[in-house]
């Protein structure tokens, strides 16, 4: 064979191997490279998701913002004013209590559960229902860094613990929520404020509509404001109206006639002063505080104000369940409902092999029979 051919083919397979060889080498640098970047981002999932640090992040003020919410949760620890509760009262008690731990543990918010028991200060009138006010103002002096304060009644359930309240609602606050109370006014209200002796922005119908000037978000039901579940601002404008709001000159006079009591008292206070409208902003009720059938159905579902499983609601409220309603069986119904549409896809998986195995098992026993 010629030297110089053999030469030739000499040096094409070595040039053939090197290249192999450094093409080798890039590809195990590049799947070292993204050996690497797996491993990175598997350890921080497992860091972040599997250690405290996703609480801390979610409670942390200035990142996940949970830090700026306070849920106050009303309860009756001592076992009612009027009477003794029995074991379905402390059941109820108990799913409520154990519902907003959860909600609350998960997004990082501040958890405050009340005892609504009548205090020795009010001892000389029966003045439970308006703790609510003074409740409220506590609970700021409590959490000086908190932004906003989420009062819940004890008969509420958040059906959706995946929705975080920024994503819910606080992200996009002004599409969210509405200024203009004729929109949805069951009470009649004239709107905006009657009179040309008060300050333009008191007359207008939307305020200023920018978000930062809301400092009260009240939900409306068939009967007018419903304080079921509703949010306050920390700000000047929110001490102004719970002083006025917990005046006792205000309830000494008219407390007979409000049968809501501190809910009756907001909105005479919205209706006749001028300077409440410009921050106040009203949610849709299902935003936040739907109703069960039989709660405002005279005439019948109402789908502004009834619970939608298929729409996914927030919050169910079983407002007024003591009156000729059972509450633990609401309370029983919308616990299984919420597990069940809030189940994993691995608890959907083995609930659809069960369905599975027993329609077989059933089809079977037809056959034999």
């Amino acid at each position: 064979m010629d030297p110089a051919f053999t030469t030739m083919i000499f040096i094409t397979i070595r040039r053939f191997g090197a290249n192999l060889f450094t093409y080798a080498g890039k590809i195990l640098r590049r799947m070292r490279v993204r050996f690497l970047l797996v491993l990175i981002f598997l350890f921080a999932t497992f860091l972040f998701c599997v250690t405290p640090l996703h609480r801390l992040y979610r409670s942390s003020t200035y990142l996940g913002g949970g830090g700026k919410f306070v849920i106050i949760l009303a309860a009756n620890h001592g076992g009612g004013v009027m009477e003794w509760k029995g074991p379905r009262e402390w059941a109820i008690e108990r799913d409520s209590v154990k519902n907003k731990r959860k909600y609350a543990k998960r997004w990082g918010y501040h958890l405050e559960i009340v005892d609504m028991t009548t205090k020795k200060r009010y001892a000389h009138e029966w003045r439970e229902s308006w703790e609510k006010v003074d409740t409220m103002r506590n609970s700021m002096r409590k959490y000086p860094k908190a932004e906003w304060f989420w009062w819940l009644d004890l008969n509420t359930f958040v059906m959706e613990p995946s929705y975080s309240l920024q994503s819910h609602i606080f992200n996009q606050l002004t599409a969210n929520t509405y200024r203009d109370v004729n929109q949805y006014n069951p009470l009649n209200i004239t709107h905006p404020f009657p009179a040309t002796y008060v300050d333009e922005l008191s007359r207008s119908v939307e305020g200023d509509g920018q978000p930062e000037s809301i400092n009260l978000i009240v939900p409306q039901d068939c009967g007018g404001f419903n304080l079921g579940s509703f949010f306050m601002r920390r700000s000047a404008w929110t001490d102004r109206l719970l002083d006025i709001w917990w005046d006792p000159a205000a309830y000494e006079q008219k407390h007979m006639e409000w049968e809501h009591k501190e809910q009756d008292a907001l909105e005479y206070l919205y209706k006749n002063q001028a300077w409440i409208r410009p921050h106040t902003a009203f949610i849709p009720q299902r935003k936040i505080n739907s109703f069960p059938p039989g709660a405002c159905s005279d005439g019948g579902n109402d789908a502004r104000i009834h619970y939608d499983e298929h729409d996914r609601d927030f919050l169910v409220n079983m407002a007024g369940c003591e009156w000729g309603r059972d509450c633990w069986s609401e309370m029983y119904r919308y616990r299984e409902l919420s597990n069940r549409l809030n189940r994993s896809r691995w608890e959907k998986c083995k609930d659809w092999i069960s369905e599975k195995k027993k329609a077989f098992a059933g089809g079977t026993r037809e056959v034999a029979g």
